[in-house]
């Protein structure tokens, strides 16, 4: 059985490549929005642990 991406030419590579491409890019575009709203979630919540209320109720005080 012989490789048949050694047949193909190279305009045609390039096409395989381009929609290769793409398809990335569209995985990654619908993707994005839940990576963003996880990085959110784990941001508001490093941001709220560290307010000084729940830094009081955990004991960790002003580090001074």
């Amino acid at each position: 059985m012989s490789d048949p991406f050694r047949e193909m030419s190279e305009p045609a590579k390039l096409v395989v490549d381009g929609l290769s491409f793409m398809t990335l890019l569209g995985a990654l575009v619908n993707l994005l929005p839940s990576i963003a709203a996880v990085l959110t979630i784990i941001w508001t919540a490093i941001r709220i642990y560290e307010t000084d209320t729940i830094r009081r109720l955990t004991g960790r005080g002003e580090e001074e």
